[in-house]
């Protein structure tokens, strides 16, 4: 995922309870000061869907990864990227749809609002990319004219 980040935030999180508020927490403040320092306008729906998805990727690392987990939040004048780095080196794997499952569908939900969405396998455990494009993509190409 090449690209020119104008700003980049890293911190790690114990794994326990409030873990995933504080991520939450976290890319809210980044992509606050995103705004203040660079030429960028993050819109309520990108900040919805970064909020979502580190609560996603940080509640799944927190439920199957012992140990710390890390995110690295980048924005570039077109994307903020999410990065969840955790201890198993499991690649994880959508599950076909089951509307009667409950929970266990955080990938799908990544997979369905992240641009893009890459995971590697690292020395120690794994690292999931995925990008969140600041525009929204039905606001960028033009309806119908009347």
């Amino acid at each position: 995922m090449p690209d020119e980040h104008l700003i980049r935030a890293g911190y790690a999180l114990g794994g326990g309870d409030g873990c995933i508020a504080d991520a939450r927490r976290h890319a809210l403040a980044f992509l606050d000061q995103a705004e203040a320092d660079y030429p960028v306008s993050v819109s309520a729906r990108t900040r919805d869907l970064t909020q979502l998805v580190v609560s996603e990727l940080v509640t799944n690392a927190c439920k199957y990864a012992p140990g710390p987990v890390l995110v690295e939040l980048r924005i570039s004048a077109r994307a903020v990227d999410v990065v969840v780095w955790d201890s198993d080196p499991t690649v994880p794997a959508a599950r076909a749809a089951d509307p009667g499952r409950i929970g266990q569908h955080g990938l799908e939900i990544v997979m369905a609002v992240a641009e893009d969405l890459v995971v590697e396998q690292q020395p120690v455990g794994k690292r999931i990319t995925a990008r969140i494009p600041l525009l929204d993509p039905s606001a960028a190409s033009p309806g119908p004219s009347l």
